[in-house]
C-alpha cells in the first residue's frame, strides 16, 4: 500500500509539469482549480473506501463463502454508481459553486470549465476505484491495487503527455487522460474482485430495505467523519490565505510533510484495517489486540524515522518545494513543529485503521466532531494572536486529540467485553 500510495503524488507532479508548459499561466491555473473541485468531493466520498474495507475485512475473518464477500461487494458497488451518476448529474451547480469560490479571472474560468467538463465523465469511475480498492484492502490482496495503482498511474502520464504534447488537446487531454486512467483502473479492479468471488451474479435480495440501512447508517456516519476533518484542513488554508500571500505560500508548503507522512502511515492504516478487520469477524479479541499493537509498533517506527528526517533534512526538503528566498526564511522557523507532526499524528492514523476494521463508524464521527469543535476551533481562538503559526498549533493539537480520543473509545471496549465476560 505504501509503494501504490507514493505513485499518486508522483503523477500530480507529471500533470503540474505538463500543464506548466502550456501556453499559458492561466491552463495550468484552470486546469488546477477544476481538479481540485472534483478530487474535494473524491476525498470526501473516501468513506466508500472506509466502510468497504471494514466490512469485506469481516467476511474474511468469517470464513465466509464467496457469497458474503460477493454481497459486500455489489452492495458498495451499488451506492459508488449511484453517488457518481449522482455527481455527473449535477455537474453544473458544482462547477458554480467551485468557480464562484475561486473567483478567478474570466481567462482562468474559461479553462476551469474546459477543465472539469471533461474530468467529470470519470466521476462514477473514480468512485467505483473507491469501492474496488477497499474491498481488495479488505481481502488483503494489496499487491493487486499496487499493480492496478501504479499501471494506471503511468498510463495517465503517458496519455497527458500523448495528448497534450502530440495531440495539443490542452488543458481538455490532461482531463481526458485522468478519464481514462480511471476507467483503466476499475475495469482492472473489476475483474480482479470479479474472479476473486466466482464471477458470482448480484441477487436482488442483497438490495433490501434492512441492508440498505445497514450502509446508509455506516457511510453516513463516515461521511459526516470526513466533513469534520476536511473543515479542519480547509480552514487552515482559507485562514492562512486571509493572512496575506507568504502565509498561504508557507502552508502549502508544510502541507507536502503532511502528504509525506500520509505515504507511510496510511499503508500501516491500510493493513491494520484489513487485519483488525479479518479478527474482529472471527470474533477474536486476542487477535484484534494483537493487530492493533502490532499495528502501533509499525506506525511509531515510522514516525520516529519522519521526525528524524525532518530534523535533520527539513531545510533541504523546504529547499527542493521553493527557490524563493523569502518564502524559504518564512517556512524554515516551522520546521520543528513538523518534526512534531509525526510524532504527535501517527496515533490518529493507525487507530482511524483500527475503528475501520472494526466498523464503529459512530465513534470516529463523534470522536473527530469532539477534536475538531473541541480542540482545533478553541486552540486556534485561543494561539490567534500569534498568527499563521496558530494554524499548526491548532492542527497538531487536533491530530493528538483524534489519536487520545480513538485510543480512549478503544479501551472502553475492551475493558466493557471484558466486564461482561467476567
Amino acid at each position: 500500500m505504501i509503494l501504490a500510495n507514493i505513485t499518486t503524488p508522483l503523477l500530480g507532479l507529471v500533470d503540474t509539469a505538463v500543464m506548466g508548459h502550456m501556453d499559458s499561466p492561466a491552463m495550468l491555473a484552470g486546469a488546477s482549480v477544476g481538479a481540485l473541485i472534483l478530487t474535494q468531493i473524491y476525498w470526501v466520498c473516501g468513506f466508500l473506501r472506509m466502510s468497504t474495507t471494514g466490512l469485506s475485512a469481516q467476511t474474511s475473518g468469517q470464513g465466509s463463502t464467496q457469497v458474503a464477500s460477493a454481497r459486500v461487494l455489489y452492495q458498495s458497488g451499488a451506492m459508488a454508481l449511484i453517488l457518481g451518476l449522482a455527481i455527473f448529474a449535477l455537474q453544473i451547480p458544482v462547477l458554480s459553486a467551485g468557480i464562484a469560490l475561486a473567483d478567478p479571472s474570466a481567462a482562468v474560468s474559461q479553462y476551469i470549465t474546459a477543465y472539469f467538463s471533461v474530468r467529470v465523465w470519470g466521476a462514477p469511475a473514480a468512485m467505483m476505484n473507491l469501492v474496488l480498492v477497499g474491498w481488495l484492502v479488505g481481502q488483503q490482496r494489496t499487491r493487486a491495487v499496487m499493480a492496478i495503482q501504479i499501471t494506471g498511474n503511468v498510463l495517465n502520464a503517458g496519455l497527458d503527455m500523448l495528448f497534450v504534447f502530440g495531440l495539443d488537446m490542452s488543458v481538455q487531454g490532461v482531463a481526458l487522460a485522468s478519464v481514462l486512467a480511471e476507467y483503466s483502473m476499475a475495469i482492472m479492479g473489476a475483474l480482479v474482485a470479479l474472479k476473486a468471488i466466482g464471477f458470482q451474479p448480484a441477487q436482488l435480495v442483497w438490495f433490501n430495505s434492512a441492508a440498505r440501512r445497514i450502509l446508509l447508517k455506516l457511510n453516513g456516519d463516515m461521511l459526516l467523519r470526513n466533513l469534520f476533518l476536511q473543515a479542519c484542513l480547509a480552514f487552515v488554508t482559507l485562514q492562512g490565505a486571509r493572512y496575506g500571500e507568504t502565509a498561504a505560500a508557507v502552508n502549502a508548503i508544510l502541507m507536502q510533510f503532511f502528504v509525506l507522512i500520509a505515504l507511510g502511515l496510511d499503508g500501516v492504516a491500510y493493513a491494520v484495517e484489513a487485519t483488525v478487520g479479518k479478527a474482529a469477524g472471527n470474533n477474536d479479541k486476542a487477535e484484534i489486540a494483537h493487530q492493533t499493537w502490532l499495528g502501533l509498533i509499525w506506525s511509531s517506527l515510522f514516525a520516529v524515522l519522519y521526525a528524524l528526517a525532518f530534523w535533520g533534512l527539513g531545510e533541504q526538503i523546504v529547499g527542493l518545494l521553493t527557490d524563493l528566498p523569502s518564502l524559504y526564511h518564512a517556512a524554515v522557523p516551522y520546521l520543528p513543529l513538523m518534526v512534531l507532526l509525526p510524532l504527535l499524528g501517527h496515533w490518529c492514523f493507525l487507530f482511524d485503521g483500527v475503528f475501520v476494521g472494526l466498523t464503529r463508524s459512530a465513534a470516529m464521527r463523534n470522536t473527530m466532531l469532539l477534536s475538531a469543535a473541541g480542540v482545533f476551533f478553541p486552540v486556534w481562538w485561543y494561539c490567534q494572536e500569534a498568527g499563521n503559526v496558530a494554524l499548526w498549533y491548532a492542527l497538531l493539537a487536533f491530530l493528538l486529540a483524534r489519536g487520545v480520543t480513538l485510543a480512549w473509545v478503544l479501551l472502553r471496549i475492551i475493558y466493557a467485553e471484558r466486564e461482561s465476560v467476567a
